[in-house]
């Protein structure tokens, strides 16, 4: 499939700001491939579809759950903002049969990062952050880092990520902590 077919499967699937979002993540992963040396063409695929099932109703993401053998844990069955990255990464591989698998763990993980994470999934985490419709408290300063250094983005928008959970007292996932934790090492 082509470029285009995704992107009038997303027209299908989106609701117009996240369509625009989706769009700008692509760009923006795209960009920070070109700059950080990785697959061009997987970061655009990844960005373009790593919200393909945000705008689905629960009983969707449930359904995708149960069809493709989803387990979730304690945190995620109550963190219903976290699903679309579990159920998009599903929906990629079984339903639109993208086999790729570092396209697939990249939209899997883009919500809360992980331990280990390669170069393209940093960049789709990173590039959700950072796309040209976000807008939010320290926004500039994301983007600045990404400029610099991927390294020093990532645990920035790690640390904004824990924190922002703890603030609005909502539990931190052990994935994102798994990857903060090794990103920063023996600091």
């Amino acid at each position: 499939m082509m470029y285009n077919e995704y992107i009038e499967i997303l027209k299908s699937r989106l609701n117009v700001n996240r369509f625009y979002h989706s769009m700008c993540v692509a760009d923006e992963a795209k960009r920070l491939a070109e700059k950080y040396g990785a697959d061009t063409d997987k970061a655009y695929l990844a960005g373009l579809l790593h919200d393909i099932t945000k705008n689905c109703e629960k009983q969707e993401h449930l359904q995708i759950f149960s069809q493709f053998g989803i387990m979730l844990n304690d945190i995620e069955k109550n963190a219903e903002k976290l699903w679309h990255a579990m159920s998009g990464a599903a929906y990629v591989e079984h339903i639109l049969n993208i086999n790729d698998a570092e396209i697939i763990s990249a939209i899997r993980y883009h919500t809360t990062a992980k331990a280990d994470m390669s170069l393209l999934e940093k960049i789709i985490y990173l590039a959700d952050f950072t796309s040209a419709d976000r807008d939010y408290d320290d926004v500039s300063v994301i983007r600045q880092y990404v400029d610099e250094s991927l390294d020093k983005a990532f645990i920035y928008a790690l640390q904004y990520s824990i924190c922002d959970l703890v603030n609005n007292k909502k539990r931190v996932h052990l994935d994102t902590l798994n990857a903060y934790n090794q990103a920063v090492g023996g600091k």
